[in-house]
């Protein structure tokens, strides 16, 4: 019985080695990788990283959006490419293409109906995560953004458990109290898993009306800046509130295409500039903009 229990353990051990290295393998091609989060939900997390992620793509970066909101996948309907399908065998996934610089992978591809519920625990996450970090053929990618739901539950933790090497994580939140009260534990978490902050952006910060030009604050202002200042923590920016943003996520379309020009575009841009710096990435030369939503 010992001898048997012995063996057991080793076969578990390759196994888990043979996982990882796999895991490794692919990772390894990612020149970095970023972590969206928020403390609470309902701050715009999700329209920030798909705005971000094009933004990257749109200056030549090979970019690769990872939705592990596995109970609330908005990234595909954020994109418009619901009806996108994941080709590939078991062990070789291959993600779905928004624009040859940009290529997605979200559960919400795998659901039969717009109204199908995931209903899962924890160790069923873990396994789905790891699966689209191990057999998704990502390839050659310099930004991998990770768009996680909110809190500090399963999904975050297990995506900061098997990227070793992430860059960091981009906090999100709203000015109100109630969301500056949960930011700090977002922070906690990040410290807790030793994963980097890379920065905080405050969201719907003001309204600026698109007749007068007038700013209203309906939800406060600075409120991100004042706990980025308390923590410690670098602050990225403060994004708008704008109707248009809501507008493009309904219909599929980046806000940034939208309206490339308004105050909503020029902060994503310096946020998106920031990041390049912080990950020291040199930008390659612009490509022509590729508005064709295609899949491979």
């Amino acid at each position: 019985m010992k001898k048997e229990n012995n063996s057991q353990h080793a076969d578990d051990a390759l196994e888990q080695w043979k996982e990882k290295e796999a895991l490794k393998k692919r990772l390894g091609k990612i020149k970095h990788k970023l972590l969206v989060l928020s403390g609470k939900g309902g701050v715009g997390k999700s329209t920030v990283a798909t705005n971000i992620a094009f933004a990257l793509s749109e200056k030549g970066f090979k970019v690769g959006l990872m939705d592990i909101d596995i109970h609330g996948p908005n990234i595909p309907k954020m994109l418009g490419i619901e009806w996108g399908q994941v080709g590939g065998s078991e062990g070789n996934l291959q993600p779905v293409y928004y624009s040859p610089n940009l290529k997605v992978m979200s559960i919400g591809f795998f659901l039969r109906k717009e109204a199908d519920a995931v209903i899962w625990r924890g160790p069923l996450k873990m396994a789905l995560i790891k699966q689209f970090l191990r057999d998704v053929d990502w390839g050659e990618l310099d930004y991998l953004i990770v768009d996680s739901p909110p809190g500090t539950g399963d999904e975050p933790l297990s995506v900061c458990q098997l990227i070793e090497d992430a860059d960091g994580a981009l906090v999100i939140t709203t000015p109100q109290d109630v969301a500056l009260t949960d930011i700090r534990k977002a922070i906690t978490f990040c410290r807790q898993v030793n994963m980097p902050v890379l920065g905080i952006v405050e969201n719907m910060s003001g309204f600026i009306c698109p007749h007068c030009g007038k700013r209203t604050d309906l939800f406060k202002c600075g409120g991100g800046k004042r706990i980025a200042e308390e923590m410690g923590e670098p602050f990225l920016g403060s994004i708008p509130i704008d109707p248009s943003v809501v507008e493009s996520c309904d219909e599929g379309i980046p806000a940034l295409v939208k309206k490339p020009k308004n105050e909503v575009a020029k902060a994503f841009k310096q946020i998106v500039k920031i990041i390049i710096q912080k990950t020291k990435e040199k930008a390659p030369p612009n490509l022509p903009p590729e508005r064709k939503r295609s899949k491979e």
